[in-house]
């Protein structure tokens, strides 16, 4: 068995990439690794064909790992064990296809004003506050957990408490594991008392249309309609919060493309799929899958029971896939990315999540044109406490 590799993951410097996972990288397409927290070392896969290859092939499962103390990052495991994200097709399958019936291209499509209409109000309130202004809490925070909250039909007063729990939930500190799994309990009780409000209500909100079923399909139950409302507000707080504000950073400390964008607005799609290949907005890897028999990767023999981590960070920067994969080019020949995942667990709600960002982006510097930042970039301050990339304040000015 090869070497584990001791790998913290814990590279905070504003966006640069990981140089822990480089070196991985260089050494191969599998590595062996050991994370801060679980029972056992893990393979690490950072090729783009060796992700695909394990996000795509069920003899790795991550229904597997449930039960078992799993190399991790975080002291307290973020999924529960009933969560979409530990299950397996075909249980999987149901689940996620009750979970995508709202996350449509034209179910995101009929969002969208609502989601303009609360990103013109933040930007609002930040002009009524007057420069210099906080982007993170101002508008990367507020936006992707208004929206999430609102589809879910979460009450208002109970929001701010969202945001908070998540952020508990996805903590790296060894002195937090009671806190996030307070975090992790409150919110699987929240949502288990919502589901019994809402059930039969028939109502327009994201649980009610969850529950609904098609003609011969077996309805959720009240568990897991509860988990996966924990799963999407869990992940409705995180991709889209993080990345706001770091699309907003990259802006605005790259001058060339913040000129792309205020001459070529309609270019915004494109530019906007090229920062989501670029930008590492998490720390190492997620939750890793459990070999069921001997399979090669890559060349590389994996054996049953051997936990697998893949990284979509380093399949993004692959150069068999992306030439000159650390450049941030916008003319790139497009070419599908990781960012949201691969294969049975590809994110649910990236159709939101980039409809939120094109929104945010789009809103923002519309509306400011002059935005800038109010303090020298390498004074902006950045998370080193949870397993995201994102500047904790954002401070701008105009």
């Amino acid at each position: 068995m090869a070497h584990a590799a001791a790998c913290p993951f814990d590279f905070s410097e504003q966006l640069a990439f990981d140089p822990s996972l480089v070196q991985l990288m260089a050494g191969g397409p599998v590595s062996r690794i050991r994370l801060p927290y679980g029972e056992a070392d893990a393979w690490l896969v950072t090729s783009f064909e060796g992700v695909r290859q394990v996000t795509t092939d069920p003899r790795f499962s991550r229904a597997g790992i449930v039960g078992r103390d799993y190399p991790r990052m975080t002291p307290e495991p973020i999924v529960s064990p009933e969560s979409l994200n530990v299950m397996d097709p075909p249980r999987s399958t149901r689940l996620r296809h009750a979970a995508a019936r709202a996350f449509t291209q034209s179910g995101v499509r009929r969002m969208t004003p609502a989601i303009e209409q609360v990103a013109h109000r933040l930007v609002d309130e930040m002009i009524e506050h007057g420069p210099p202004a906080d982007l993170a809490l101002g508008l990367s925070a507020q936006l992707p957990n208004h929206t999430i909250c609102a589809l879910l039909d979460v009450p208002a007063a109970d929001r701010p408490l969202m945001l908070r729990c998540t952020q508990q939930m996805l903590t790296t500190a060894p002195e937090a594991r009671q806190e996030a799994a307070e975090a992790k309990q409150f919110l699987r009780a929240y949502f288990t008392a919502l589901v019994a409000e809402r059930r039969g209500e028939g109502g327009a909100d994201l649980i009610n249309t969850m529950a609904a079923c098609e003609p011969g399909e077996e309805p959720l139950s009240d568990d897991e309609l509860a988990v996966l409302a924990l799963t999407l507000i869990l992940s409705g707080n995180d991709t889209a919060t993080c990345q706001i504000s770091n699309i907003a950073f990259t802006l605005l400390t790259r001058p060339e493309l913040l000129d792309l964008l205020r001459s070529s607005p309609g270019r915004l799609p494109r530019l906007l799929d090229e920062l989501l290949r670029h930008i590492p907005f998490r720390k190492g890897v997620g939750i890793p899958r459990i070999a069921l028999e001997d399979v090669k990767v890559e060349g590389v023999l994996i054996r049953a029971g051997d936990f697998v981590h893949v990284s979509y960070l380093a399949a993004n920067r692959d150069p068999a896939v992306f030439e000159d994969p650390d450049a941030l080019d916008v003319d790139r020949s497009p070419h599908p990315h990781m960012t949201f995942g691969w294969g049975n667990h590809h994110c649910i709600a990236s159709t939101l999540a980039i409809a939120e960002l094109s929104t945010a982006i789009g809103v923002l510097f519309t509306r400011l044109p002059a935005l800038r930042l109010a303090v020298p970039a390498e004074a902006v301050r950045w998370d080193t406490r949870t397993i995201r990339r994102f500047p904790l304040e954002l401070p701008v000015t105009w």
